[in-house]
């Protein structure tokens, strides 16, 4: 049996049998004016983050979300589309496609504004999307590339670049671990199924993402999320894993490389009235600007400049540079 089938029968179970400690979701879910999320879809909420983020979804996107689960996600995606078709729901296991139909029934009791309609669910899966090129806004998977091994990964990623609309976002929640994961663990089928054993350090993971094109990714939180312990796990060692939550966007990749926005912060603080250091980027003196790690390295080598660069925070909520 591969690991994809021992996937597929994790979720299968998981789709027939609720289970709340399946994944261990590290956002709190949205608390948003009526929305009513039923608490099937909650006990189904098999993700490590969120990938609903309310400035991607503005002017009526067309969105595309793989990995259905239990409709918790396509049911705050529906929240701001509120259009026939609005989101596309894909997921290769019948019976979570099932669940998810069931959900919908009871969220419409208790969702006045929500009809099933507003999700069109799709059988499929995420290295062959039944979805036309260039049609998506804003695509997202939650905790469901982290399964994938490299090949089977950069072809998943390969079908979200080729569905996304130019500029399109491909907003992505996933575990990371900094440290290496043995042999015996990454083939661990039911443990890369559960999402613990596939984890990648978080560079490898951006690199992943920019090598196949997106020449913008943000990173937009990264929080605690599981341990590997010697006693329960074969390791010698404790691994500590994170939880990040990415957004890549299908811009024109950057001749001098992608802009990768780690939570970094220029802060000019001379004598002139502002700085501008001829590549578009211009710094008022005491008024912090985020930059991407590629502007950040190069204003920090600049000779003789009064600016401050702040570490990564991890953190990245729009604006500033590039």
């Amino acid at each position: 049996m591969s690991y994809l089938e021992t996937t597929r029968n994790v979720y299968k179970e998981a789709a027939e049998n609720p289970q709340k400690g399946l994944c261990c979701t590290t956002t709190p879910v949205w608390q948003l004016p009526d929305l009513d999320i039923p608490p099937k879809m909650l006990e189904m909420n098999y993700g490590c983050g969120s990938t609903v983020h309310p400035r991607d979804l503005v002017r009526n996107p067309k969105i595309l979300y793989v990995g259905v689960g239990g409709g918790m996600e396509l049911l705050q995606f529906a929240y701001y589309s509120r259009q026939r078709s609005g989101v596309i729901g894909v997921d290769v296991v019948e019976e979570m496609i099932t669940a998810c139909k069931e959900n919908f029934v009871t969220a419409e009791v208790l969702n006045p504004w929500f009809h099933s309609d507003f999700v069109e669910l799709r059988k499929g899966d995420a290295l062959h999307l039944p979805v036309e090129d260039n049609s998506i806004d804003v695509a997202a998977q939650n905790c469901l590339f982290n399964i994938f091994k490299q090949e089977e990964l950069k072809q998943a990623l390969k079908e979200m670049y080729r569905v996304l609309k130019p500029h399109g976002r491909l907003v992505m929640s996933d575990p990371t671990c900094e440290q290496e994961i043995n042999d015996t663990l990454r083939e661990d089928e039911r443990l890369r199924a559960l999402c613990l054993s596939g984890s990648l350090p978080l560079k490898d993971y951006i690199k992943m993402i920019t090598d196949i094109g997106f020449g913008t990714v943000e990173i937009r939180a990264r929080r605690p999320y599981r341990v590997l312990d010697p006693k329960r796990y074969a390791t010698d060692e404790l691994l500590y894993i994170e939880s990040v939550e990415v957004c890549a966007i299908k811009d024109p990749m950057p001749a001098d490389g992608p802009c990768v926005f780690t939570g970094k912060t220029a802060i000019y603080f001379g004598e002139e009235a502002f700085f501008d250091d001829h590549k578009g980027h211009i710094l008022m003196p005491d008024q912090p600007l985020a930059v991407c790690d590629k502007t950040a390295g190069n204003l920090a080598a600049l000779v003789g400049q009064d600016i401050f660069i702040s570490p990564s925070t991890w953190f990245y909520d729009g604006g500033g540079c590039c």
